[in-house]
């Protein structure tokens, strides 16, 4: 509409959208006229760039028990957690002003007579308090398309038509089939600093790679060397920033200005910016050296591609070197693809989302708000699921009533027992979820408008857009270029149990795998095992020397009334035996936001250290087989002890469960054990 409204005469040139993204130019309208019919209207195209990563083949992603036997059925699957140190703040004023980029404004762009388009910088005005909060759906190895399932947010907008099953014919494209057609298109990512001269040439702390991980390290090293002069290397082109609110929160935010401000609402109403500080917490990479008490630089937009490992250097993409002292690899993941969209023609790869940071948030919900009618979500695992419930609320937010969903093979199957699993589909299935049980993606063709996804089943799906969250892979491109050993069974960067993999090196997150001294090697993409091992490898680099001990723990919300906690092996195809009562009204993930005002349960149940309550003197009604498991605890069995715990709607008694775990008992009795967890508190 704004194109057509703008061009009522020929027109060319470049129209930005508002600079949201600290100096990132994500959006162009691009006015143009031709030759057809349309010149009149000049067509409106939508272009969007974005930085695509090599792809890697998919890896196995678990562990081997501390016997070393085989247990890569036993996955210890993640989901999203937050940096535990930060201190939340509320948001209480705008931050300063994001450094903008200009517009080009020669001459030849603008026609005589014509007015330059103004840029607009809505980042000015973002709130950007300190909290934590990430993001990391599990990885697995995937055969062919898709082994589970698919989710489908599908909304009708043909009456008498079903959503599944109905294919469009072809048409000849209009303009407005142009515009959502090309709506998308890869970012370019800024550099800034722009030239590598403005990089530090020598620096103490080297980090590779921008996000929680490395967050949560440079916080370490400023602790125990409050005058640390750090460098932090980010080819993503952010300031660190949580993921997990945008698979839940993000999305149930009611206010079209705070989304695009990328602040979110916790379940108890607070406000929080997804970056973990305010820009001028940042020192200049220019100005970091002249620092006398130190300080924390990003040079965004740069990639390492090579490490001199015995030199202790770090060589850029343009050939700058950085010598170091201690350096830290913190590359994280990237999302993997089916092979039936990555063989896709481009007009259907234009309609293909690999979902995981802050751009493909604002791509999503950028399609959604300018028409899309149904979304189709690949994936039934956490990151899947949460979205599933999220874009459920959103659309019936967009006043879009009459809309299906479609959901894979049971919720959350390979984590969850079978029971559970089922029993949480239906409680999805409540906001409107169709489940589609045991499919694969067989093909996928373009119809008129739409993407239709022939199934294994024989159903056919139509969808505006695909969501593509089959798990990730981690990013360990700078091995072959340098040397390092990458695990062959899990896959991740080798290293020991300090985390180290060279002298002076170290690595931490998504991108690691490393020695459990209790469980043996594993590969872990939870959150809490970001903000663990950063910290760890943050301290271990100021000469800490420390071991990894910690059991990472982790969580997911199916919206404000639904979660749950879990720690170690938890996997449904081991034995699992679960404890259930009746939930109250406290017993969900509001309550407990409400209670403590923090949405990073990470942070909740680090700062809790509840002991084992006594047994309870009298047990209230248990629920009756498949009418309701509101609140309970499952324990993961191996050779009759217990080696995972899911505590469902259960929350704050993490330590309890470390405790279990750590005993390493055969238990007799797990209903006792149940009792420690206090679920039969009224």
């Amino acid at each position: 509409r704004i194109c057509r409204h703008i061009a009522r005469e020929p027109y060319t040139g470049i129209f930005r959208r508002g600079n949201y993204r600290d100096h990132h130019s994500h959006y162009f309208r691009n006015l143009y006229t031709n030759e057809s019919a349309d010149r009149r209207n000049a067509i409106c195209k939508f272009t969007r760039f974005s930085n695509v990563s090599q792809l890697q083949s998919p890896l196995r992603l678990y562990s081997v028990n501390s016997k070393g036997k085989d247990s890569s059925k036993c996955k210890v699957p993640g989901t999203t957690k937050s940096v535990d140190e930060c201190i939340p703040q509320k948001v209480t004023g705008p931050s300063n002003p994001s450094q903008r980029i200009n517009a080009s404004k020669s001459a030849s762009s603008v026609p005589p007579g014509k007015t330059p388009c103004e840029n607009i910088d809505m980042m000015k005005d973002t709130p950007q308090p300190d909290c934590p909060y990430d993001s990391g759906p599990p990885s697995k190895k995937y055969i062919k398309h898709i082994v589970g399932g698919i989710l489908l947010l599908l909304t009708s907008v043909l009456a008498g038509s079903s959503s599944r099953g109905y294919v469009d014919g072809d048409h000849k494209l209009s303009a407005l089939d142009l515009c959502s057609k090309e709506l998308r298109r890869p970012r370019v990512i800024p550099k800034i600093p722009a030239s590598s001269s403005d990089i530090p040439k020598e620096i103490p702390y080297l980090l590779i790679g921008g996000g929680t991980a490395s967050f949560a390290a440079f916080r370490a090293i400023k602790s125990s060397d409050p005058k640390a002069k750090v460098l932090v290397v980010n080819n993503d082109g952010y300031y660190p920033y949580m993921r997990p609110p945008l698979s839940k929160e993000m999305w149930f935010n009611d206010n079209p200005e705070a989304t695009s401000k990328l602040v979110f609402k916790q379940w108890n109403g607070s406000e929080r910016s997804l970056f973990y500080e305010p820009d001028d917490f940042y020192v200049d990479c220019n100005k970091l050296l002249d620092q006398p008490n130190g300080g924390v630089a990003v040079a965004r937009g740069w990639t390492i591609k090579k490490l001199d490992i015995y030199g202790k250097k770090a060589i850029l993409e343009d050939d700058t070197e950085i010598s170091y002292e201690k350096c830290l690899i913190a590359t994280g993941a990237t999302p993997q693809n089916l092979p039936v969209f990555e063989e896709a023609s481009d007009v259907i790869k234009e309609k293909v989302t690999l979902y995981r940071g802050i751009f493909d948030f604002e791509e999503l919900y950028d399609i959604i708000q300018n028409g899309a009618t149904s979304i189709a979500i690949v994936g039934g695992g956490f990151l899947g699921s949460e979205l599933a419930c999220a874009l459920a609320r959103q659309i019936r937010m967009s006043n879009l009533e009459d809309f299906d969903h479609v959901f894979e093979s049971g919720n959350m199957g390979k984590v969850l027992p079978e029971y559970l699993s089922t029993w949480t589909t239906k409680k999805v299935q409540n906001e409107g979820v169709i489940v589609v049980n045991n499919t694969e993606v067989e093909e996928v063709e373009m119809g008129k408008k739409k993407l239709i996804l022939s199934l294994s089943n024989g159903e056919k799906v139509i969808a505006d857009q695909v969501v593509v969250a089959v798990g990730v892979k981690p990013n360990t491109d700078l091995a072959e270029s340098s040397g390092l050993e990458v695990d062959p069974e899990y896959g991740g960067f080798l290293v020991n149990a300090e985390l180290m993999a060279r002298t002076n090196l170290w690595m931490a997150g998504d991108c690691t795998c490393f020695y459990d001294i209790k469980l043996g090697r594993r590969r872990v993409e939870h959150h809490d095992h970001a903000v663990v091992s950063g910290r760890l490898a943050g301290e271990n680099m100021t000469g800490a020397g420390k071991p990894y001990l910690h059991q990472s723990m982790f969580w997911s919300d199916l919206g404000p009334d639904v979660g749950y906690e879990a720690i170690g092996i938890v996997d449904s195809s081991l034995p699992t035996v679960g404890v259930f009562c009746k939930a109250t009204e406290k017993d969900t993930p509001k309550a407990v936001v409400a209670a403590t005002d923090e949405g990073n349960r990470a942070t909740t149940e680090a700062n809790n250290n509840a002991e084992p309550v006594s047994p309870a003197t009298s047990t209230p009604d248990m629920p009756k087989t498949g009418e309701d498991y509101g609140k309970g605890v499952v324990f993961y069995l191996r050779e009759d002890s217990v080696v995972g715990i899911v505590m469902w709607n259960v929350f704050n008694r993490m330590s309890v469960a470390r405790q279990v775990l750590k005993d390493e008992r055969k238990y007799a009795d797990l209903n006792e054990v149940a009792k420690l967890f206090n679920i039969h508190e009224q």
